[in-house]
């Protein structure tokens, strides 16, 4: 039986055995959930250049956090 809680396939399918959360929780929030993003591009949903415009968004996010903290 799949575990949609607490192990969704969609963050346990990559070829390496590792789950996304294992990387992702080693990040802050915006790269963390850029990454969880990236890794389940095309497998939760069929479209997944939906999950890479979300990925790029948290990516953007990130950058304009870094910027804002630079120019103080």
């Amino acid at each position: 039986m799949t575990d949609l809680i607490n192990h969704p396939p969609h963050y346990t399918s990559h070829p390496s055995g590792v789950e996304c959360v294992t990387i992702a929780e080693h990040h802050n929030f915006n790269i963390g959930n850029a990454i969880k993003y990236l890794w389940r591009a095309g497998l939760k949903t069929e479209n997944p250049v939906e999950d890479l415009e979300k990925a790029r968004w948290y990516v953007e996010r990130e950058i304009g956090r870094l910027c804002k903290g630079a120019a103080s």
